[in-house]
């Protein structure tokens, strides 16, 4: 032991000599600019402390080297996108790596967002590429709950990518995003939740599609239990769900006002046409339209129109809804 610390001393010695290095990290940088490197896969300990010393991290690639290997760390360095602080030391920058600590770009999907639009904003954030994104989500489906044999479903993970605020590392896989964002739907899926929306006499995937029917329709918070009850009672007499939501999903774009000939349009998501739910989730809805959707109002509204604020006038009969949609117009 006494050995092997006396090499040791005469390698820090003979390495300080040269050079003059220090333990601090070296830089014409000023001090507390910030540098990003991409540590690749199948990087050794040599060609990681060159590209620190590349980049100015680092005063002497060999010194970084040796210290990683004293510290026994040179089975430890991780792979990943990192950002360091000019004047930062040797040991702060390996230590770094060594944990993992990768640069993080924080993303927020919002509640109602459709497959198409995260695969966008992922893209925009150069966080994914969206044509790989969506071929995965086609079939993507990790939870038994998800699965679904219905062609008709173009995304079968559609409703199921959880909103949420994330902390995503750049260059992360497609898969990995998708896995991120679904754990977190089966993370909220608590066993509570489980029981209640079995009472209700729902697959997890019907409650997930009508949640997002919810989700959709919903601009004012107090709404959505409201909305989710007309829902339920419209499904319980096999009355048609009328929901504009479905329209747009099938449009593709959101349109300020339907018209007669957009309530026509032939497709198995077209709820004016077609009883039932859709085939499918519409978008992926947040966990306050899920909470809805198993907790209810206890009012037997029918119909409901949307107002200027994006607050909705709810009715029992039809003459009230034509009544209330009266008022609305004027």
């Amino acid at each position: 032991m006494k050995k092997i610390i006396f090499y040791n001393l005469i390698i820090l010695t003979l390495l300080t000599a040269l050079g003059g290095c220090s333990f601090l990290g070296g830089s014409d940088l000023p001090s507390g600019t910030k540098v990003v490197i991409k540590v690749k896969d199948g990087m050794s300990t040599t060609d990681i402390a060159q590209l620190l010393e590349d980049q100015k991290l680092v005063k002497n690639a060999t010194y970084f080297r040796t210290q990683v290997k004293l510290r026994g760390l040179g089975s430890s360095l991780q792979a990943g996108e990192y950002e360091f602080t000019v004047g930062m030391s040797d040991k702060e920058i390996m230590d770094k790596i060594a944990a993992g600590e990768v640069r993080y770009i924080t993303v927020t999907i919002p509640e109602g967002f459709n497959t198409k639009e995260i695969a966008a904003l992922l893209e925009s954030k150069q966080l994914a590429d969206k044509v790989e994104f969506l071929a995965l989500a086609k079939n993507y489906t990790p939870y038994e709950y998800m699965k679904t044999d219905d062609p008709l479903v173009e995304y079968k993970c559609e409703g199921f990518l959880f909103p949420s605020t994330y902390k995503v590392s750049p260059g992360s896989k497609a898969d990995y995003i998708l896995a991120m964002l679904t754990k977190e739907f089966d993370k909220q899926l608590t066993p509570d939740m489980k029981r209640q929306i079995q009472e209700e006499k729902l697959s997890i995937r019907a409650f997930v599609t009508l949640a997002s029917l919810v989700e959709k329709e919903a601009a004012v918070e107090k709404d959505r239990p409201l909305i989710a009850k007309a829902f339920l009672n419209r499904l319980s007499i096999h009355m048609p769900l009328q929901s504009c939501a479905t329209i747009q999903y099938i449009l593709g774009h959101a349109k300020p006002e339907l018209t007669i000939a957009d309530t026509q349009l032939p497709s198995p998501y077209n709820t004016y046409q077609h009883y039932g739910l859709p085939p499918g989730p519409i978008a992926n809805p947040g966990l306050l339209s899920m909470q809805a959707v198993i907790k209810p109002a206890t009012e037997n509204y029918l119909y409901f129109v949307v107002q200027k604020d994006g607050s909705h006038i709810f009715s029992k009969t039809y003459e009230e809804h034509l009544a209330a949609i009266n008022k609305v117009a004027q």
